[in-house]
This record gives structure tokens, sequence and C-alpha cells, in this order.
């Protein structure tokens, strides 16, 4: 624990002074927001459509920032600095503590801002911070080890895009279902499964990186 929290306090400290993460993450999902406020002129979206474009907002925000925590470890050299004085379980965790304050802020923010200029009903609170949650944690676990693994590449933007999209498909799917009940579409009942989906999803992708982190960070 006291590793992990060293990583994530280097990790925090650091981006205290180059705000590298945060201006990308953040002014991605600002511009988009705003295109496609223009886009749709003020009518009114269906709750299916809502709900895409929020997590293809969240999605797109997130691959263009979060996986830079390995990238600027290889690029600054202290990648093996870092291997060499903590943990790996330390590593991992620390990055996807990290990584997850960053996407929990943008869904914070993004939230009042999307309900705002697209004119969105958002009726089920709950619901929709549960898929936040839930989401939120497989998209950093996810990603957290994708990063790790392609920071050593040549052509990172691509292979990242091509690794992450597959893998996160099913989430993203099952992220929209639930969030279209929380825009007035669906039934209530038909989210429980979506749920389960979610949850299992973050579990399974936060412990497979977990085990797997390992061999990617250190080969």
């Amino acid at each position: 624990m006291v590793e992990m929290w060293a990583v994530f306090r280097k990790d925090l400290r650091s981006e205290y002074r180059t705000r590298y993460a945060v201006n990308a993450l953040f002014l991605f999902a600002l511009v988009t927001l705003t295109a496609l406020s223009f886009a749709t002129g003020g009518a009114g979206l269906s709750p299916l459509l809502a709900a895409v474009f929020f997590w293809v907002i969240l999605f797109f925000s997130a691959l263009s920032s979060l996986a830079q925590t390995f990238v600027k470890e290889a690029e600054t050299k202290t990648e093996l600095f870092l291997k060499l004085t903590a943990p790996d379980d330390a590593v991992f965790f620390g990055k996807w503590g990290f990584n997850l304050l960053l996407i929990v802020l943008l869904e914070i923010v993004l939230t009042p801002l999307f309900v705002v200029m697209l004119d969105v009903n958002l009726v089920h609170w709950e619901i929709w911070a549960g898929a936040l949650l839930l989401g939120g944690v497989g998209l950093v676990s996810t990603i957290t080890l994708l990063g790790a693994l392609i920071a050593a590449a040549n052509v990172r933007g691509a292979l990242f895009s091509v690794l992450a999209f597959p893998v996160l498909l099913p989430l993203l799917v099952t992220a929209i279902r639930v969030s279209e009940v929380c825009f007035g579409g669906r039934s209530e009942v038909a989210t429980g499964d979506a749920f389960l989906v979610l949850g299992a999803y973050a579990v399974i992708s936060t412990t497979a990186g977990w085990l797997l982190f390992p061999f990617v960070w250190r080969d």
C-alpha cells in the first residue's frame, strides 16, 4: 500500500506540473460536446441517441489521455527506475488509481454539461451513478493495462485504438443500454442484467489487469 500510494502521488504531482492528461481529457470532451450541441441545434434527442453520444465522448476522451501515464514513463526515461524501486502490483494500482480519479472527475463535470448543452432529461440519477462507477472502473482497468502494453511500441496511437476498441466494445454496448434507461428509454426492469454485465466486466478487467500486468510490464 505504501508503494502504491507513492506511485499515485508521483503521478499526481507530475500531472499538477504539466497538466497534460487533464488538458487532453477535458478539452477533448468539451470540444466534442460543443460540436454535438451545435450539430443538434437544440433538437430533442432520443434516449438511445443521448446515451450513445455520452459514452462515445467519454470513451474517446479516455483514449486520448489515460494511456499516457505509461507513455510518459517511457519518454522521460523513468520507466527503468520505476521497475527497480516499486513492485509490479504497486505500479499497476497506483496508475489505476490515478486514471480512475481522472475519469471520475470527467464524469462529474461532463454529466451536467451534457444535460444542459444537449437538453436531455436525466430521470434516474441513482442508476446513472452506478453505471458511471462500474463503467469507469472497467474503462480504467482495461486502458491501464493496454497503456503499459503499447508504451514500448513505435506506433502507439494506432496500436492503442486497434487494441482498445474490441476489448471495450462489450462495456460500451452495456453501458449504453443502462444509460438509455436513465434518459427515459426502456424499462427499469431491463437494467438488472445489464448491471450484472457491467459489474462482471469491472471485476474481470481489474483482476485480469492485475494478474497480467507483471508480464506486460517486465517483458
